[in-house]
């Protein structure tokens, strides 16, 4: 790209200060204030502080701790005092991050965990691996308390309790209802032809959606009589380019969501109206991955070179990681009144 439109922040978003050194893999904000956690391929796990002054955020680092590999997702615990991390190591860490702790491990896999998930309902950790399991851990044991065997490697995970659904790599999808957690719900082949990239369970637990490398989102209802409900959109394209959708998150108090893709941008959606409430300028390297704070006025988004044209096509000169923060104005977020409503939500 030339240097006119390798431009890494169109969307005069705030910069993260001391971003990690290489690509970042997950991004996730303490349900309990403004504390920012990135988890990245250079082995750490960073967090910052975000702090609003005005109209101006700006960051300040906390902490960080590190993996013997790289980290590949990042959840936190519900009353935002802890954090858990796994990646290729095989391992779980859970780190008492505002008591000032070190990180000790809790889980583990025989093959790298790609996602992991706090269900403060349960007061259980639950990780997904690519040894092809789901692992339900009790804190207070060593051993997990509940294995359950996946069709395949686990690609991508989103739990909204009691709601939690697991995306493998034969995209298929197994569907649990965390009441009866040792037992499948349904297993679903996705609705779309590509392998799953990402997937986000409903506010109302009535869903999911899911994204995939080829530049398509679906909206799936689970009840079969909603099925006529579903449907898939094409997203993340610019002419024949096709680039993955790595990342969907849903709004927590509108409810509405967004989609971060490999073509650099984000747009924000609205389901239930079929419609794009806001398309934003494309930076200069993909999004691999994005995360809502608690309330839903700061959108976190990392620009980096995200591995998927392999490292043949990296160059260290040019492949600079960035954490940037949007604040999300309210015709971005707020879903439009349908025709024929008054307009109240």
């Amino acid at each position: 790209m030339s240097a006119s439109v390798a431009n890494p922040n169109p969307n005069k978003s705030f910069e993260v200060v001391q971003p990690p050194s290489d690509s970042v893999t997950s991004l996730s904000f303490s349900p309990k204030g403004n504390y920012l956690v990135a988890t990245s391929w250079d082995n750490q796990v960073r967090c910052w502080e975000i702090t609003t002054t005005g109209a101006t955020l700006s960051s300040v680092p906390k902490a960080s701790t590190n993996h013997d590999q790289p980290v590949l997702c990042s959840t936190w615990k519900d009353d935002g005092t802890t954090v858990f991390s796994g990646g290729c190591d095989k391992q779980v860490k859970m780190w008492p991050l505002m008591a000032g702790g070190q990180a000790t491990t809790v889980a583990m896999h025989d093959a790298p965990i790609k996602e992991v998930a706090w269900i403060p309902q349960m007061n259980v950790l639950v990780t997904g691996s690519w040894d092809k399991t789901l692992k339900y851990w009790d804190l207070r044991q060593s051993n997990p308390v509940h294995t359950q065997q996946l069709p395949e490697r686990c690609y991508a995970m989103s739990v909204n309790h009691p709601l939690m659904v697991v995306g493998t790599t034969d995209r298929n999808f197994i569907v649990f209802n965390l009441q009866n957690p040792q037992t499948e719900f349904k297993r679903i082949t996705s609705p779309l032809k590509y392998q799953t990239r990402c997937v986000a369970a409903f506010p109302d637990q009535q869903g999911f959606l899911v994204g995939s490398i080829e530049g398509r989102v679906g909206v799936h209802h689970l009840d079969d009589s909603q099925q006529s409900k579903n449907f898939t959109f094409k997203c993340h394209r610019e002419g024949n380019e096709i680039y993955s959708v790595n990342a969907l998150n849903f709004h927590p108090v509108h409810h509405t969501f967004v989609t971060s893709g490999s073509d650099g941008a984000f747009h924000f959606w609205d389901k239930d109206s079929k419609q794009r409430l806001k398309a934003m300028s494309r930076c200069s390297q993909p999004i691999p991955c994005s995360t809502f704070n608690n309330d839903g006025s700061i959108f976190a988004y990392s620009v980096c070179y995200d591995w998927s044209k392999g490292a043949e096509n990296h160059n260290p000169a040019t492949a600079k990681t960035y954490i940037f923060l949007h604040v999300p104005q309210e015709s971005e977020v707020k879903a439009k009144p349908r025709a024929g409503t008054s307009g109240r939500k």
